[in-house]
């Protein structure tokens, strides 16, 4: 080995050395604080920690959308949030405009499930004519153009919501039961439980479809090489159609639960919780789909501990908390939680 060689694998050493010593002081730091929380009020940690897991899997069902796109054409899709927003104001209409459903019953629950059918189907085709008007042309395109033309599409979306829904905030009757569950002191809300009951089974049916299906093996081909799918005879614009269709579901999904668990509605709603799901799927690893549910997991339990743990920062500091170690971990693993280090070929 030459003394140029030697030289940088020494300062490669040292720097997985500083690298590793930091990741540990920052893990035993966090562990003491989680500690002497838990040690002061235990029923608080378990309280702050299940609206951490409550928002993460809300947050989980808007980022898997950012990620199945990436994932297949490497298009950030900035519009998404606002897809998400549009999903939340449409089930707003849906039950207490269209069909008068203002408190909940047996009644309100069946309708509850219909739009929970009715949101998916209009976010997943709504999905699938952006991609097919604003997105296909530009497939081969340099990479700025179809970023910019997704900002264009969010700012149509929001225009959309803002000539529907209004420029003030809206609150609403939800139709899931009110009251809670109190073990120990905790209180487990209904409607926390019922997003975990409606979350849990589409993560697991999306993942399903996109494992073991055969349209799930011609998405994966596709995210792949383009053109040897289509060598295999595969129809990759129906198939990069699907995983529109499919993000757009989940987002349609997450608008209902949204709507129904906080009980409100904003045009501008999308801007924020999109921005938090996005960042989900980059610490996961973008293009991951298990990173991303686990990336939007672990950003809702550091909100939800930040806001309601007796010794923390607040909720006046959550976002800078979230962003803060974000840009820790990209700084040290640029490819995120689950994301594989891909060699470019020149």
């Amino acid at each position: 080995m030459s003394i140029l060689a030697a030289g940088y694998q020494g300062r490669l050493d040292r720097r997985r050395y500083f690298e590793r010593t930091l990741g540990t002081l920052a893990a035993l730091g966090i562990l003491y604080w989680l500690g002497i929380n838990f040690a002061k009020s235990p029923s608080q940690f378990f309280q702050a920690s299940l609206i951490g897991l409550s928002n993460g899997v809300l947050y989980a069902l808007i980022a898997l959308g950012y990620t199945l796109v990436y994932g297949i054409i490497e298009l950030i899709n900035f519009a998404h949030g606002d897809l998400f927003m549009l999903g939340a104001v449409f089930s707003a209409n849906f039950m207490s405009i269209w069909f008068g459903k203002n408190h909940s019953g047996v009644v309100g629950w069946g309708f509850f499930f219909a739009c929970l059918l009715a949101v998916m189907t209009f976010c997943g085709g709504l999905n699938v004519v952006i991609e097919r008007f604003a997105y296909r042309r530009l497939r081969r395109a340099p990479k700025l153009a179809p970023l910019i033309t997704a900002v264009g599409v969010s700012f149509i979306l929001q225009f959309i919501g803002l000539r529907w829904n209004g420029s003030g905030q809206k609150t609403w009757n939800s139709m899931l039961p009110k009251g809670a569950i109190e073990i120990s002191n905790v209180k487990i809300p209904y409607t926390t439980i019922l997003s975990f009951v409606i979350t849990v089974p589409l993560l697991l049916l999306m993942s399903w479809i996109v494992t073991r299906t055969r349209q799930g093996k011609a998405m994966r081909a596709t995210a792949q090489d383009q053109d040897a799918a289509r060598l295999m005879g595969i129809n990759v614009n129906r198939t990069i159609s699907f995983t529109f269709a499919l993000g757009g579901a989940l987002a349609g999904a997450a608008g209902l639960l949204f709507q129904q668990t906080r009980g409100l509605t904003s045009y501008n709603l999308g801007y924020q919780l999109g921005l938090i799901a996005f960042t989900s799927a980059v610490m996961g690893g973008i293009g991951n789909l298990q990173g991303a549910v686990l990336g939007a997991l672990l950003i809702g339990l550091i909100q939800g501990l930040n806001d309601g743990l007796p010794i923390g920062l607040g909720q006046q500091w959550s976002q800078t908390v979230v962003f803060s170690i974000l840009i820790l971990l990209m700084a040290f693993k640029p490819t995120g939680l689950l994301g594989k280090t891909v060699t470019e070929k020149v």
